[in-house]
């Protein structure tokens, strides 16, 4: 039996209501809201809240590395050529600014959501959809062909929920508190707009964005490895404190000497008891008395604090090496390093992000795809599947080294156009920018203008105006 639409929305709600608990913890980690996992529970009563907003955050440094690195340049058809319509939609939806949110949020979530629709029937929009508000299902078996994708918010006191298929967009809605059935969706002024609409571009249009996929098992947060060690270098950095104020100096006792006390009396002048006075010796001028014939004074060594930064250096580097992370990026200390070398270092990193590049780029192109179709642009969708997604360059390089290679492929015969685009930075529009100011050039050289490439000779305005130049 064929599934109703309000039971594929009950039932995709309550998945997004189990992802919610997973994308809102790899998040708290992000934005470090951790307790401390591994303090005993005689260490907690010692310390009360003292260390409740504490954390030495590395869930946040590991994700920021590679988001810095993942930046579309522009998309390219099947032949190899730049497209431009598809940059300018991209633009026009400010998706390069979006992206790099919803690449973070695809990182600590394990993925996030991109939708191409047309909400006026005219204007093409690409947004990006939180996990916890939108979900994609698949025809089982068919991992990339998208059967029905919900998208759910929350507006005042209602609930709202649009259920994609290929052929009918269902929208329904509810009370906010959940105490309420979805029901079918009715706005306008007179509340007469039906509240399902046929689907025009015949697919399912929004596309997931997935991190870390495997054939089997579901997207994971690149925060996953990182919590265990973080937990355990927030512990130790507690310790660590709570140990620096009572243990860190050294301290002195008195030895062979009774701790000195004072009478209690009571109203009457009767002796009622007796209590230790708080100080034991006292000081005249800058000399120490000890009442007492066999006092001496010893002395415990303060603590070694360096056992706690040891282990958490351990933790650190681990967190390096399991995150491919180079280890400048966590511990900030670089020094006399040479560019090879730093080069080297970062060569884990760029490695996992240009992983990362080709799983985004797909949902990339299908996402450029569907704003094609949504265009009525059939044979550009078609050559946009087959297309490639141009990335900023993942390595980071100086602009002495980017100057030397480009130099190099140049001898070798590269156009320029090609070493344009292996600039970092460098726009579509900007390459246009470009060709058009070589083409100038190239007119004016032919058309003998060269003063206005170079400017006029010394002294030429004054030669035209007859009056001879100064020697």
């Amino acid at each position: 039996m064929a599934e109703s639409p309000l039971d594929a929305v009950r039932r995709l709600h309550a998945k997004l209501e189990k992802r919610k608990t997973y994308a809102q913890k790899w998040s708290d980690y992000y934005e470090g809201k951790r307790p401390l996992l591994f303090a005993s529970p005689e260490f907690s009563q010692l310390s009360g809240g003292l260390f409740d907003g504490f954390s030495d955050n590395w869930c946040q440094v590991v994700p920021d590395a590679m988001v810095e690195r993942l930046c579309p340049m522009g998309f390219r058809l099947e032949d190899g050529t730049l497209d431009k319509a598809a940059w300018r939609a991209w633009r026009a939806s400010e998706c390069d600014v979006e992206f790099g949110l919803a690449a973070l949020e695809a990182l600590l979530a394990g993925r996030s959501y991109v939708m191409v629709w047309r909400p006026d029937g005219v204007t093409t929009e690409i947004t990006f959809e939180h996990s916890s508000q939108a979900i994609v299902e698949y025809i089982p078996g068919r991992r990339r062909v998208r059967k029905q994708a919900l998208k759910v918010w929350t507006d005042g006191a209602l609930d709202y929920a649009v259920l994609i298929t290929p052929s009918v967009v269902y929208r329904f809605e509810r009370r906010a508190d959940g105490m309420t059935e979805w029901i079918p969706r009715v706005t306008g002024l007179a509340r007469s707009e039906k509240a399902h609409l046929p689907n025009p571009m015949g697919e399912v249009f929004m596309v997931e964005l997935p991190n870390r996929s495997r054939l089997r098992g579901k997207p994971r947060s690149e925060i996953e490895t990182v919590a265990p060690l973080q937990d355990a270098i927030n512990t130790i950095w507690a310790h660590l404190l709570t140990a620096s104020d009572a243990i860190a100096l050294p301290a002195r006792v008195v030895l062979g000497m009774d701790r000195p006390t004072r009478e209690i009396t009571d109203d009457e002048g009767e002796v009622v008891g007796e209590e230790d006075l708080p100080i034991a010796p006292f000081r005249r001028d800058r000399l120490l008395w000890l009442e007492g014939r066999d006092a001496s004074i010893a002395e415990f060594s303060a603590a070694d604090l360096t056992n706690y930064t040891n282990v958490i250096e351990v933790a650190v580097r681990h967190v390096a090496a399991q995150t491919r992370t180079p280890a400048s990026y966590l511990t900030g200390e670089i020094s006399n390093v040479s560019a090879d070398t730093l080069t080297a270092t970062e060569s884990g990193l760029v490695a996992k992000v240009q992983e990362v590049q080709r799983h985004l780029g797909a949902a990339l192109r299908e996402v450029m795809r569907l704003e094609a179709l949504a265009a009525g642009e059939v044979g550009r969708a078609e050559a946009l599947a087959l297309g490639t997604v141009v990335w900023r360059d993942a390595q980071f390089r100086s602009d002495a080294q980017y100057a030397d290679a480009l130099t190099k492929f140049k001898a070798i015969g590269v156009p320029d156009e090609a070493l344009w685009e292996r600039i970092p930075g460098v726009t579509p529009d900007q390459i246009e920018r470009w060709k058009t100011m070589r083409t100038d050039q190239a007119a004016a050289i032919v058309g003998g203008d060269l003063a206005s490439m170079f400017g006029g000779k010394p002294g030429q305005a004054d030669d035209e105006e007859g009056v001879p130049p100064t020697e």
